[in-house]
């Protein structure tokens, strides 16, 4: 019997519709009131190979990564083997014999049969839905609502072709209940039916909508693509500029000219994007120019493997762009993370004229789950635009290093040059001017460092062991810990990268034993921590392999650490 928690695991070749399954059961799960998580991992092809969808389903909330399959749906022979080291004696193997690696006890459900017999072998996800819906204890009539809605504009023929399939999924489902072969055991919420179902690219892109942002340009690379999709899909609701560039470069300089002339510009792409972005970071520094990016990252060097996850572009971005100049780091852990350090990279940008990159990842953009609700800003965002005088000078040298900043429109000239300036943007080689110019630039960072934003301590605030982690992978260490449950452990989470925060040193001092986790080689975070402390870290758990911790494998590995 599963009990409380129940993980599903659909696996197949690209173009199989797994992610039609994956979105017909998570929006049915939640209008029904139950909790829902899903994540992917897929290969980088459009059709073969494998890829696989997992869907938790929770008496409680969830956001994590679990490795443990409780019911697998395979549709290619092959997925088993694919899978084979998630897969074991408790796990209910569910499909059709054709699909089924050879050696494996397996539930036959005719899901090509049915739909052959409706009219179509397109129908199957349908039946699978159907089939899943009943094993969970989903009422059958929000299914049908459901399927009525989501076909209504393909026709009545195709509106009752898919109640069909699913009732008769449906009915196979409830017989596998009956006989005793599946028991789950899952506590609905009523309340969940109002929730947010979102993904991470829909959590930055309202954020982005939330901050202000009124244009977008970016060249696609996965993981970000989604981000822009999702603000040119919504572009005309809110007045918002969106502009597939014809790369990286143009797309960066679009950005920086388009809030040179007042908007608030945002630009997404992966760490090999980025790479071409670079020299736009140095000039949005010399023009003190605010500037948002979305970095995704992905496993590389080079092209790496473009639709995995990893934490490796921390140190690039940090360092990205020739010469010294202030920029910040936020790094969102969860969907709530993503729609508000997205907002507040907008203000951070406009207040301090500085770059400010999100780093976010494929495992953060492509999960999803339901959230109760998020708090959308009643006032416009908070903009720093000044309106200028005659006298105008755009670089004026002032105590906290922030020049007011006007644009083109006022009575002043607002001259912005790559070159090095004097105060009113003119080319200059005064090496004095060199001097009271860097400083300024560098002056931010005391008014940065004031409105740092603070980590997050998890658990008990008198703790002997402490595990410090950062961005996506904020949900397995929680629950990992949750799961441990020792009273003397504490989770430390960054959501700032960079700046670090000055409480971060007093953290780590008051434990006996320190450990951080991150999902890269050669803890980029950890070097960081150390520049900024001078303190090491006791242990190190890294991950590397284009996935996403498991909570399993954490509890594991800090349960050795401790």
């Amino acid at each position: 019997m599963f009990k409380d928690d129940l993980s599903i695991v659909l696996c197949g070749e690209a173009g199989q519709g797994i992610q039609t399954v994956e979105k017909f059961l998570t929006r049915v799960l939640k209008f029904d009131g139950f909790n829902v998580y899903a994540t992917k991992e897929y290969m980088s092809r459009v059709r073969g190979g494998f890829n696989s969808t997992e869907i938790r389903v929770s008496s409680k909330n969830v956001k994590a990564f679990v490795n443990r399959i409780d019911i697998l749906v395979t549709l290619k022979k092959g997925a088993i083997q694919h899978l084979k080291n998630r897969v074991d004696d408790h796990t209910i193997i569910l499909g059709e014999a054709s699909n089924v690696d050879d050696g494996y006890k397996f539930i036959e459900v005719p899901f090509t049969k049915i739909a052959t017999e409706i009219g179509d072998k397109i129908f199957s996800n349908t039946v699978g839905v159907g089939t899943l819906s009943a094993v969970i204890g989903v009422d059958f009539k929000t299914l049908e609502k459901y399927l009525e809605e989501f076909f209504e504009r393909k026709g009545k023929d195709i509106v009752n072709k898919n109640v069909e399939a699913a009732k008769r999924g449906f009915e196979i489902g409830e017989g596998l209940v009956k006989q005793g072969k599946i028991k789950v055991e899952i506590k609905k919420d009523p309340d969940i039916k109002d929730d947010l179902l979102l993904d991470g690219a829909s959590a930055i892109g309202l954020g982005a909508i939330a901050g202000g942002c009124n244009f977008i340009s970016s060249y696609p690379m996965t993981p970000s693509t989604g981000i822009l999709t999702f603000l040119a899909e919504h572009a005309k609701e809110f007045g918002i500029v969106a502009e597939q560039a014809e790369d990286e470069i143009s797309a960066v300089n679009m950005a920086i000219g388009a809030w040179y002339a007042g908007s608030r510009a945002m630009v997404t792409t992966a760490g090999g994007g980025f790479a071409l972005m670079v020299e736009g970071m140095s000039l949005a520094g010399m023009i003190e120019s605010p500037l948002v990016v979305n970095l995704g990252q992905r496993p590389a060097p080079a092209t790496g493997l473009p639709t995995r996850t990893e934490q490796g572009d921390l140190l690039f971005a940090l360092y990205s762009g020739h010469g010294e100049f202030p920029k910040i780091l936020l790094a969102p852990g969860t969907l709530e993370d993503a729609f508000y350090l997205t907002q507040k990279a907008f203000y951070f940008a406009d207040k301090f004229q500085v770059p400010v990159i999100i780093l976010s990842d494929q495992y953060l953009v492509d999960s999803y789950y339901n959230i109760s609700n998020l708090e959308i800003p009643k006032a416009q965002p908070q903009k720093f635009i000044v309106e200028t005088s005659k006298d105008y000078k755009r670089y004026q040298l002032v105590e906290n290093g922030i020049s007011p900043r006007g644009i083109p429109g006022g009575a002043g000239l607002v001259d912005v040059d790559s070159d090095e300036h004097d105060e009113s943007g003119h080319i200059t080689e005064d090496l004095d001017i060199r001097v009271k110019m860097v400083e300024k630039r560098l002056k931010k960072f005391d008014a940065i460092r004031a409105e740092v934003i603070p980590p997050e301590l998890i658990g008990p605030k008198n703790y002997e062991t402490l595990v410090v982690g950062w961005g996506s992978t904020y949900p397995m260490i929680r629950e990992a810990i949750e799961n441990i449950g020792d009273k003397k452990m504490a989770f430390l989470h960054f959501k700032q990268v960079y700046p670090v925060h000055p409480d971060a040193k007093e953290y780590l001092q008051s434990a006996k034993k320190k450990i951080i986790v991150e999902n890269n080689a050669t803890s980029q975070f950890g070097q960081i921590l150390k520049l900024e402390t001078g303190m090491n870290f006791d242990v190190t758990i890294l991950k590397y392999n284009g996935m996403p911790f498991s909570v399993e494998e954490l509890v594991l590995r800090l349960k050795e650490g401790r």
